[in-house]
């Protein structure tokens, strides 16, 4: 292995809703004890959801797979208010609401426009989290757009009368080139004040094309089903640096490394650093040097929801 020097991409690794989110569980495992049951997985990483299930959590895909008198917690991606009635109809000891306030910033956007009738686009892949989430709200109201060749192409009952949304994990470029086709095909067309694409997906997604311009390949470390990890793979790519992602580094494919002198690490918002660091070890172990590369300092700290701060 030819790699000299590895360069780790600062910001990385956990943002303030995945803070939030995990601490939140933690915090009912440490006031209730299991089993706790979460709604869909409390973030999409695969180390953090298998460490939490052997800790009594049971992740769910369905309300009806909580028996009567459990403990609920809704995940960081939000849930429509079809979710909420079916949780308020069962008879549950509590539910406590782990959504990232950026997440839900969105559904309360959706909310107002369809209150004022608009037709809402929303940005983002049908089939996340989020977006079942987010769409959700205001079903009738929404058409949701994955790509550029998509909003080409999408229908409006009403063109005048149309606001555009995004889920918050996608590719800042990407999101910017299909709002600007959206504003073309409808010139009238209101976005928010305030981006939807939270803070911590610009700031890793910079971070990363700053990390291309210094090393020869980029390694991100994230789950499969993340969708800001495999943003990140993305972007790296779109500046013409090879990138791959992977869970751990017991994944990393030595013929990645042919002919590779400088490797940059990032990892996605969902990420424990203590999987960084296995990566860093495994480089470091074979003589590599280590430096870090970056500047954006984040400070953003979420408040836990009021039910683990002060439980019934």
């Amino acid at each position: 292995m030819t790699v000299e020097k590895v360069v780790l991409a600062k910001p990385r690794g956990f943002c303030a809703g995945v803070e939030m989110a995990l601490a939140t569980v933690e915090r009912a495992l440490e006031k209730h004890g299991p089993p706790i049951y979460v709604f869909h997985e409390i973030v999409h990483n695969r180390h953090v959801v298998r460490d939490f299930i052997a800790r009594g959590v049971h992740f769910v895909q369905s309300i009806d797979e909580v028996p009567p008198g459990a403990r609920v917690i809704f995940s960081a991606h939000g849930i429509s208010p079809e979710v909420w009635q079916q949780a308020k109809q069962k008879q549950l000891a509590f539910v406590i609401d782990a959504t990232c306030p950026l997440v839900d910033k969105v559904h309360r956007e959706v909310r107002k426009f369809a209150s004022q009738g608009y037709e809402i686009i929303l940005v983002g892949h049908e089939k996340h989290d989020e977006i079942v989430g987010t769409s959700g709200e205001a079903p009738q109201h929404v058409r949701i757009v994955a790509d550029l060749d998509q909003a080409k192409t999408v229908t409006v009952s009403h063109p005048d009368k149309v606001a555009v949304l995004t889920q918050t994990t996608l590719s800042v470029d990407d999101t910017r080139d299909i709002i600007d086709v959206l504003k073309q095909r409808f010139p009238k067309i209101i976005t928010p004040a305030k981006e939807d694409i939270c803070y911590a997906t610009q700031n890793r997604q910079d971070a990363v094309k700053q990390l291309t311009r210094a090393v020869d390949l980029v390694l991100v470390i994230g789950s499969e089903n993340s969708e800001n990890s495999n943003q990140l793979c993305a972007v790296a790519r779109s500046q013409g640096t090879p990138a791959y992602l992977i869970g751990e580094i017991g994944l990393l494919d030595p013929g990645w490394l042919k002919g590779v002198t400088r490797v940059g690490i990032t990892s996605g918002a969902s990420v424990p650093e203590r999987l960084v660091d296995e990566a860093v070890d495994f480089f470091v172990q074979r003589g590599a040097e280590i430096s870090h590369l970056g500047f954006t300092e984040e400070n953003v700290h979420f408040v836990l929801p009021t039910e683990v701060i002060h439980p019934q």
